[in-house]
């Protein structure tokens, strides 16, 4: 589990494919020597876990799920990431609950300034668009924001200074592809309710039956 705040930006030194599979390595500042080979690190918001440590970087072994549905696997050398150790039981929550678990990339469609803020625009799939609301949380590239518009195929987001200096989020161009997670609730209030989601079976008693309200 992660919040979606940055703690490091990292370097892509390797990113070897073993057919369907990847084998990532990452240098970066964070503190190699207390990450053991096991933990969960969010890199660019998929979450990998670490096979391997040297002196300044971080290795992991890539699924070939995880590389069909991230852009994990066209990673180059020389590439930054975003880096974001698991969450730990005290820790402040100062993002929101972020899964590591990828739902879909998404494509820069639009960027501009506002008053020192940058404003991005994504396109994605409908199927994915709607779990986003107004005013909600999404992670881009493992990044917590916020929602500022949805539409049927997209949304956007606004972007603070300091979290555009402190993430890769400033190299973005329009065409890039991005990982995206949407927020976990929306995910599972559809699978709960899917079973009376038809107009004839959905209703406020129902609803109330099953605890819902």
């Amino acid at each position: 589990m992660f919040t979606g705040l940055i703690e490091s930006v990292g370097m892509v030194t390797a990113c070897e494919k073993h057919g369907a599979a990847v084998v990532l390595t990452v240098t970066t500042t964070l503190p190699v020597g207390e990450i053991a080979i096991g933990d969960s690190v969010a890199v660019n918001g998929a979450c990998l876990t670490v096979t391997a440590t040297r002196e300044t970087a971080l290795i992991f072994d890539v699924s070939p799920e995880t590389v069909s549905t991230t852009t994990i696997g066209s990673l180059r050398s020389g590439q930054s990431v975003n880096l974001e150790r698991a969450l730990r039981l005290g820790d402040r929550m100062g993002g929101h609950i972020v899964t590591g678990h990828i739902d879909c990339t998404g494509r820069v469609s639009r960027m501009n300034e506002t008053s020192g803020n940058r404003v991005l625009e994504f396109n994605l799939s409908p199927d994915h668009a709607r779990y986003l609301i107004y005013k909600g949380s999404v992670a881009i590239n493992g990044v917590s924001l916020t929602v500022n518009k949805v539409t049927r195929d997209g949304f956007s987001v606004n972007i603070i200074p300091l979290t555009t200096t402190s993430t890769t989020l400033d190299k973005l161009h329009i065409g890039d592809n991005v990982n995206i997670e949407t927020d976990i609730i929306g995910k599972y209030v559809e699978r709960l309710i899917s079973p009376w989601k038809s107009a004839n079976s959905l209703s406020m008693k129902t609803l109330a039956e099953n605890g819902f309200i």
